[in-house]
């Protein structure tokens, strides 16, 4: 059975490749935000596609198998056991960490809200029409 998302909290969950780590999160926003920045390219491989989550609200577990790479303006939280990108948090917004959407258990709901640094973006991405694009983050 589906949930039906617009305009209510639904609890989202999700886990790196191996399982070690998993996540559980109430969302009520239905945005995806893509992000082409080189740090997001390099972490992931491609670009980041994330959800947005209160940090508060963000519980992990367990959480001894969460590494975080610190850059001081920004960190990306990973997976010690496989690797796997499963956050990312803005040194000055502490009270927000981005959630990997590819590492959600059910992505079912969400849509794609906007592009940042749609300028780095590499020439293989083709990017969406009818998304507000930003280059950089602002």
């Amino acid at each position: 059975m589906r949930n039906q998302y617009a305009g209510r909290m639904v609890e989202r969950t999700g886990r790196c490749r191996c399982g070690a780590v998993a996540y559980r999160f109430p969302q009520s926003a239905t945005g995806v935000l893509q992000c082409h920045c080189e740090n997001c390219r390099r972490i992931s491989g491609n670009f980041v596609a994330a959800v947005r989550a209160q940090t508060a609200d963000l519980a992990v577990a367990p959480d001894d198998g969460l590494r975080w790479y610190d850059l001081e303006y920004a960190a990306y939280g990973f997976c010690f056991g496989c690797g796997s990108t499963l956050f990312y948090r803005a040194a000055d917004r502490p009270h927000i960490t981005s959630v990997m959407a590819g590492t959600l258990d059910d992505a079912s709901g969400l849509a794609l809200e906007a592009v940042w640094f749609a300028d780095e973006a590499q020439s293989h991405n083709t990017l969406p029409s009818g998304v507000a694009l930003h280059d950089g983050n602002g």
